[in-house]
Formats: C-alpha cells, sequence, structure tokens
C-alpha cells in the first residue's frame, strides 16, 4: 500500500489552505474540483500574484520553519533499552546509583579540549530578524548553562555598522554584541561561542577579526545545513540597506542598484528585496589551507558543519574531517531551518536524520577500525528531548559527543521573552498565571539561579535566557533518568545496544538490533544455565 509522505498546495508555514480542506488530490496536493472563481488560497494560486514570495515561509522574521514530510523512518522508531542488572560508571549500589548521579558533562577536542555541562549544542544561528531579536536569551542561557552556541553566518556582513575596507572587516556592532553577550555570562570555562564562516563571511576576514579582536577561540567551517542545499537568504524591507549589501558582495534580488527595479520599489510594485549566500564549492586542499589559516590566526579548535548532502560528501565531510585533525563535525539531517528556507526544498532535498546518522556511523567506525583519527561528532535535524537525545547518543556511539537544536531553543527563549514582557505590563495570560505572577515564581528554577548568582547578578539576567536556561535544566534532568535507567552514569558508557528498532527496516538501515533479535545470545546462556 503506498503512503502519501509529503503535503503538496497547502501549508501553515505559506500561509495558504485548499479551499475543499476535506477533499484534496494527493499527487497534486489540489482540490479535487477546482473552480473557476476561486481567490486563490492554495499555494498554486498565491503564487498566481505573488510568484517567487510563495516559495519562502511566512511571516518572515517572527518564525522558525520545519518541515512536513513524514520519512518512512524516524527516531521514533526506535526505543531506549534498560535493564535490571548492574551499572556502568558507579558502584552498583541502589543508594548511589541513583539519576541525580549521573554525569552529563563532555569534554572534546585538542588544546585540553572544549567542556560542556551538557551534551548539546546550538549549531548556527546567523543574521535572521529571529535569530537577532532573541540572541541576548540564546546567548546568557547557553552560557549560564554551559553548553555551546555558534554564531551562524553573515551577521557582520549584514550589519550596516560594520566597518569594512579593503574588503574586510575591521570593526564591527551586531557581531562584537553577540560574542559579549556571551563571553559576560560563561561560568567556570564550560561551553564555548562558535564563530561561523560561510563564502561571504570568509572573504570579508570575519573569523580572523573575531580570534584577533574579540577573543573568539572557537571558529567552524560552513558546508551547509539540513534545511536547505542553497546559501542562505533573508528579506530586505530597506532599499538602502539592499543596495549595501549588494555591495558587500552579496547576491541580492532583484538588483536594488537597477534603477527600474528601484522605480517598481517605491511604487509598491514589491515590498522586499532577497539577500543570498553563495554556494561553496568544496575542494580537498582549499579545505586544508583554511584550516591551517585559522589555526595560525589563534584558533585553538576548528570545527566542520554539514548538511544533508549526498553519502559521498559525508564521506569527503568526515574524511577531511579526520585528515586535517577538525575538533568536531556536526551532521544535520534534512528537514528544519531557523530562517527563512524555501519551503518546498525543505520538504522534498537531502538526506533524512536517520538515514544521514546511520551512514555518519559507519564511515565513523570504518576509520576508526582503520587506526585513524575520528573527530567527535554531533547530530542535528529535529531534536527537541531528551529522549530524541539519548537516541542520538546512542546510534553514534562512541563517537558521537553531542546533539545540535536550535528551533525547540529559540521557542525556550521566544516563550521565556514573552513571559517577561507580560509580567512587566502586569497581563499574564491565565494559562501562566496558575504558577505565580512573578518571575522567582513562574519560572521553577529561578531560585536557584538566584542562588548560584546573587540577587543584583540575577536581577540583571533576561527572561529568556531564564526560558533557554529552564528548558534546558528539564532536558538535563530528564536525560539523566533514561540513563540512569539504562544504568549508564555517565555518556562515555553509552553504546549502540541501548536503543532496540521497532521495526526491520529501521534495523536494516541502522544497524540497530531489530526488537526481536536483541540479546539472543545471552539470552541462550541465560536459559542454558
Amino acid at each position: 500500500m503506498s503512503v502519501t509522505l509529503s503535503r503538496v498546495n497547502s501549508s501553515a508555514a505559506t500561509l495558504t489552505k485548499n479551499r475543499t480542506e476535506d477533499s484534496v488530490t494527493p499527487c497534486s496536493g489540489m482540490c479535487v474540483t477546482c473552480v473557476d472563481g476561486c481567490i486563490g488560497m492554495c499555494e498554486i494560486g498565491k503564487s498566481a500574484y505573488r510568484g517567487h514570495e510563495v516559495i519562502y515561509p511566512q511571516p518572515f522574521g517572527v518564525i522558525t520553519t520545519a518541515s512536513e514530510k513524514t520519512y518512512p523512518i524516524d527516531y521514533s522508531h526506535f526505543n531506549i533499552m534498560g535493564t535490571a542488572v548492574g551499572a556502568h560508571g558507579i558502584e552498583a549500589d541502589s543508594d548511589k546509583a541513583i539519576f541525580p548521579a549521573v554525569n552529563l558533562e563532555v569534554k572534546f577536542g585538542h588544546n585540553n579540549g572544549v567542556k560542556f555541562k551538557y551534551p548539546w549544542i546550538i549549531p548556527g544561528i546567523g543574521s535572521t530578524d529571529i535569530a537577532k531579536n532573541n540572541w541576548e536569551g540564546l546567548a546568557i542561557g547557553s552560557a549560564l548553562a554551559g553548553t555551546g552556541l555558534t554564531i551562524g553566518e553573515n551577521v557582520a556582513g549584514m550589519d550596516p555598522e560594520s566597518i569594512i575596507k579593503n574588503g574586510r572587516v575591521i570593526d564591527t556592532v551586531d557581531l562584537k554584541r553577540r560574542v559579549k553577550l556571551y563571553q559576560d555570562h560563561q561560568r567556570d570555562g564550560y561551553g564555548a561561542i562558535i564563530l561561523q564562516a560561510n563564502v561571504e563571511d570568509t572573504r570579508l576576514g570575519v573569523q580572523e577579526y573575531g580570534i584577533e579582536k574579540l577573543g573568539v577561540s572557537v571558529v567552524e567551517l560552513k558546508w551547509g545545513q539540513g534545511a536547505k542545499n542553497i546559501g542562505g537568504e533573508v528579506k530586505i524591507k530597506n532599499l538602502k540597506k539592499a543596495q549595501m549589501l549588494y555591495e558587500r558582495g552579496y547576491v541580492v534580488l532583484p538588483n536594488p542598484t537597477d534603477p527600474n527595479v528601484i522605480k517598481a520599489f517605491e511604487n509598491g510594485a514589491f515590498k522586499e528585496f532577497e539577500r543570498h549566500s553563495r554556494v561553496g564549492m568544496v575542494e580537498e586542499e582549499a579545505f586544508a589551507k583554511r584550516v591551517e589559516e585559522l589555526r595560525k590566526a589563534g584558533a585553538k579548535h576548528v570545527f566542520l558543519k554539514t548538511g544533508a548532502y549526498r553519502p559521498a560528501d559525508l564521506a569527503r565531510a568526515i574524511k577531511y574531517s579526520s585528515k586535517y585533525k577538525i575538533d568536531l563535525l556536526t551532521v544535520d539531517g534534512a528537514g528544519g531551518g531557523t530562517g527563512m528556507s524555501p519551503w518546498r526544498m525543505m520538504n522534498e532535498w537531502g538526506m533524512p536524520p536517520v538515514e544521514l546518522h546511520s551512514l555518519l556511523y559507519q564511515y565513523a567506525k570504518q576509520l576508526s577500525d582503520a587506526g585513524e583519527y575520528v573527530p567527535a561528532l554531533a547530530l542535528a535535524g529535529g531534536f527537541t528531548f531528551e529522549d530524541q537525545i539519548f537516541k542520538g547518543l546512542s546510534i553514534g556511539a562512541p563517537f558521537v559527543k553531542l546533539i545540535g537544536m536550535a528551533r525547540s531553543p529559540i521557542a525556550a527563549a521566544m516563550v521565556g521573552k514573552t513571559i517577561g514582557n507580560a509580567i512587566k505590563i502586569n497581563q499574564i495570560p491565565v494559562y501562566v498565571e496558575r504558577f505565580g505572577n512573578s518571575i522567582d515564581e513562574i519560572f521553577v528554577t529561578a531560585a536557584d539561579l538566584r542562588e548560584e548568582l546573587g540577587n543584583d547578578e540575577f536581577e540583571k539576567i533576561p527572561s529568556g535566557a531564564l526560558g533557554l536556561y529552564t528548558y534546558y535544566e528539564r532536558l538535563g534532568q530528564g536525560l539523566r533518568q533514561l540513563m540512569c535507567g539504562s544504568r549508564k552514569f555517565a555518556l562515555k558508557y553509552m553504546t549502540r545496544n541501548d536503543l532496540t528498532a521497532l521495526t526491520q527496516e529501521a534495523s536494516n538501515i541502522s544497524g540497530i538490533d531489530y526488537v526481536m533479535d536483541m540479546d539472543k545470545k545471552e539470552v541462550e546462556t541465560i536459559l542454558k544455565n
């Protein structure tokens, strides 16, 4: 029996819907009866008068987006295995082997390593409005929690106040602010602020500027992401800014210096320009050269992020990371985005997470078995809660050290910010008011954090940061409980055997034992004795 995996022609992401919502042709997504006289509520209809604007999720600047496609296999097709026997990483004593004793700290990389209090990272939030408007909460919350936060592409290039001379960045406002917000709240050396670069950033010398002027010690090369297979894009509503970005070397559509385009914009024919980044051209020699340049510039750690490309590109990513001693390789599966990736592209391109991550494990094991260096790995692609984090760490054990998340941390920071604003104007929603009417009553981590930081410092913490910090606290406790049930009291003890596949197909793809085949040899031994 065939199953439709995609939704076509209508979505909340593009603010479109079918006229006959209960009667839609599966293959095309069109209403079964398309009527002459319809105003065009569906995506085809809206495209008839807004054209290319409908490629992108809307409303731009206040949303993150993710695919609606149902993949044949996802992480829900695996279950976490527990046991009633023993303990790893702690004495097998019921009074000692309790879930608060699970150690979630992780350390990886060269030069004494990077250390995180939790095994997750925000893998790249760049120049989009949704990132900029919530950066205070994301940076401070991540720093207080002792986890990693990556400044994504185009931040310096998009900043009207950046000073660029001879094609190189020599001063910034937004990038400087983003780095400082994190650094000022970092505690005991945990976590890291990472500066990513795409083609335009590299040409502008953004990473060298960050290392030399802002004290950034961790940088990341970017090959791509799971949301799309082109460069980053944003919408620009200001003509002068569009012209500035065009002059800085970005692809801006339509051409904001064309007199006819300027006239059309001023007359209201269209209201937004599109700024696009270029796609990178990966070559091993250039990759090796760039890694060496960054190390010579003073980078202590060099990361690489790649996207949901075909298996050959994944093999290049891990092989180059091995050969040139990259500290962390992040592999992002298809399906999600934090900006405004083309909607159909987000749904219909790339390797889905389980398949991509399973191949990554195979390639890492092949290199490891050959005695070659394997970098620490991070998996990304729709992770949100502790069960999924556990599964990601387990499916890639022992190579996977971190799980990358972006949409869910942004959501937590946005909710925290919204609640803080509601408290200030005394308009707390009933759903939230049942917990109280102050920061200390509503945010369950507030009391402990106030004690740790002191009253004066705590009062400076924005509510968006409290939202992220509290979300992370929940994930931490949930993950400890799951690991305790599997009798794994530190991350290094996790294995692929902590999972089982619920279907044969999931087992075949991942190499994880099918649920009815688990422990067969051990069972035979137990029953024979």
